[in-house]
């Protein structure tokens, strides 16, 4: 059930490269002319704000929770937003679902091989530590509200559209 006096949380979460950025930019375009005000913002800007440069497990699940408890602080004024994060661990998405309100998970699933492919991130080039999919195992979320299959055969444009069809199914405006 919507909670009228917040915004609604769209976290779109994947493996870096899966395209979360762009389908998140697009979804932007459809959310705010139907649901109002929305911003959106992306895990590596609030890393690169912060200047963060700690991946163990430990400092991104810390980080997952503040960046839940920003995305609530901006909602409770009514502001709809669109958080493009990697954060796969389960403890996260647990967390989400009982403390964020109007809170709906959008997984972009990919390959590892496509994204390798498409040669975008260097730490899947330089054998980096704590690397999602690669030494770090993902948890996907089972119960996400929005599920996308990205082979990078269709545009992030196509894939927005798709799951803002979705969302309207699963919350009137």
């Amino acid at each position: 059930m919507k909670n009228k006096r917040y915004g609604n949380i769209f976290w779109i979460t994947g493996l870096s490269g899966s395209g979360k950025s762009a389908i998140g930019r697009n979804l932007k375009t459809y959310i705010s002319k139907l649901y109002g005000k929305t911003i959106i913002i992306n895990g590596d800007d609030i890393r690169n704000i912060y200047n963060l440069k700690k991946y163990s497990k430990e400092e991104r699940l810390k980080l997952a929770k503040s960046n839940a408890a920003l995305c609530k602080f901006i909602a409770k004024q009514k502001i709809n937003v669109i958080f493009t994060t990697v954060a796969l661990f389960k403890e996260i998405y647990d967390y989400n679902r009982k403390n964020l309100p109007n809170y709906f998970c959008i997984l972009i699933k990919c390959s590892l091989k496509n994204i390798l492919k498409r040669k975008k991130k260097i730490f899947y080039r330089n054998n980096e530590k704590n690397v999602w999919g690669f030494d770090l195992k993902p948890f996907y979320p089972s119960k996400a509200n929005i599920i996308i299959n990205n082979d990078f055969k269709k545009s992030s444009k196509f894939f927005s559209k798709k799951a803002f069809l979705k969302i309207k199914k699963l919350l009137p405006s």
